[in-house]
């Protein structure tokens, strides 16, 4: 199917949001060092540091939903681009622990906001064929942002390098204020791209909502408009209908599994401390660094395999293969720290594990929220998701130092039997939902 060029930059931009959110993720990896150094932290103190920003995700994720439904999804873009900005400057400029905690927090509602609104618009923009694929491009640039995090964390530390301690004291701060720059691009970006009009039709802006749908080249628009209206039943069911009620119990669930395992895989503990892993393994700090910069890279590679095939194999089975992938990659590294095997093992097996979850979860997770629950809820339904998944990011992030300063390889062994609970989980409960239209999806989980 042949799309046309506002919905492929409508896509794009919103994506923009993504590449943030990888960002501001994967940043901290190379600052971690820096900040135990310049604030003497704790390990228990430098968990929080990292935890302080996805408390920011997890009310940014609670109360972005609400601001998407009021605003709109166009609107409550802008918002976050502002508080990306507003992160970046900050953290470059923190004058000490507390201020630093401040921006990374305010950061992470950014970041929160920006997991549910990016691929939420893209989806409700998007045709029912190639919806797989676009809302994977959200994915995609978060990862890209999770490698341009990593790369120039490697470039800034490595011009910083020569000036010894004094160079490491400033390094940290560029490494945060660079994000600034794509924050105003996607501010001013995201002023050129049309309202969801799906969020229309909720406020009874019809006529607008028909000729966005023409313009994005949404098929039949009255047929698609009279779906959408079909799906929301203005006339009878209240925009602000109970969330937590019987009828939605299943996409509530399904949601709260792919989040929650999403999450105990140990992805973002990875994420967040690729550096340190590496140097836990035996790595100097250039070398981490780099090495940090090969996984970004193995990421960004499986990433772009899985939106080649997310609508032709489907989100189930792209979950299965990656459960099973990961549970052997992440049994190997438990191996390797229990042996004190070394590091190119543990960059090995690593690599493979951020394959088979780029391939899989990373992909399938922000796709499958938004497809599960019916328009009316959509917005809620996805910040439970988001909320879900950042909950157990704060969780695992912030007691991953700890436990793996005891040793690495408990925390990679529990991981690895959450990945064989999922494969468990996501084998006997979980729908396929490829090419089957929102309106539809709703219908599939028995919801009237």
């Amino acid at each position: 199917m042949k799309l046309n060029r506002l919905l492929i930059g409508s896509t794009l931009v919103a994506a923009l949001g993504g590449f943030l959110f990888g960002f501001d993720t994967a940043v901290i990896s190379g600052t971690t060092e820096a900040l135990k150094q310049v604030f003497q932290l704790t390990s228990n103190q430098l968990g929080f540091t990292v935890a302080s920003a996805l408390i920011g995700t997890i009310l940014g994720s609670i109360v972005v939903g609400k601001s998407a439904e009021r605003m709109g999804r166009k609107r409550t873009l802008l918002v976050l681009a502002v508080l990306f900005f507003v992160s970046a400057v900050g953290c470059g400029f923190a004058w000490d622990w507390i201020s630093l905690i401040l921006f990374r927090f305010i950061g992470g509602l950014a970041i929160g906001g920006a997991s549910v609104v990016s691929p939420m618009y893209i989806a409700e923009i998007a045709p029912p064929q190639s919806r797989g694929r676009l809302v994977s491009v959200s994915q995609f640039n978060t990862v890209f942002g999770i490698l341009a995090a990593y790369f120039t964390n490697y470039v800034i530390a490595s011009m910083f390098s020569a000036q010894g301690p004094a160079g490491v004291s400033v390094a940290w701060r560029w490494m945060f204020g660079v994000e600034a720059a794509p924050a105003a691009l996607f501010f001013l970006l995201v002023l050129q791209i049309p309202e969801s009009p799906r969020w229309l039709v909720k406020q009874r802006q019809r006529e607008e909502a028909l000729e966005i749908l023409r313009r994005l080249g949404s098929g039949d628009p009255r047929l698609v408009l009279n779906e959408i209206i079909e799906s929301l039943r203005e006339e009878t069911v209240s925009t602000s209908e109970p969330f937590f009620v019987k009828k939605y119990r299943k996409p509530i669930l399904l949601a709260l599994m792919v989040a929650t395992f999403n999450q105990l895989s140990g992805i973002n503990a990875v994420i967040y401390y690729t550096a340190d892993i590496f140097r836990m393994a035996g790595a100097e700090r250039a070398s981490a660094l780099f090495q940090s910069v090969l996984i970004g890279v193995t990421c960004l590679v499986s990433t772009v395999m899985a939106m080649m095939v997310i609508d032709r194999f489907g989100r189930k089975r792209l979950l299965l293969i990656g459960a099973a992938g990961m549970t052997v990659c992440l049994a190997v590294t438990a191996f390797a720290f229990y042996k004190g095997v070394g590091g190119e093992l543990v960059l090995v097996s690593l690599m493979g594990y951020i394959a088979f979850f780029a391939f899989s979860q990373g992909s399938v997770i922000w796709v499958f929220l938004s497809e599960i629950f019916p328009n009316r809820v959509r917005a809620r339904g996805q910040a439970l998701g988001s909320f879900t998944h950042w909950a157990w990011c704060a969780i695992v992030s912030w007691s991953f130092p700890v436990i793996a300063e005891r040793s690495g390889g408990h925390a990679f062994s529990f991981f690895a039997l959450m990945m064989v609970f999922q494969l468990v989980m996501v084998s006997n409960f979980l729908p396929e939902t490829k090419g089957v239209s929102l309106e539809q999806i709703q219908r599939k989980l028995g919801i009237e």
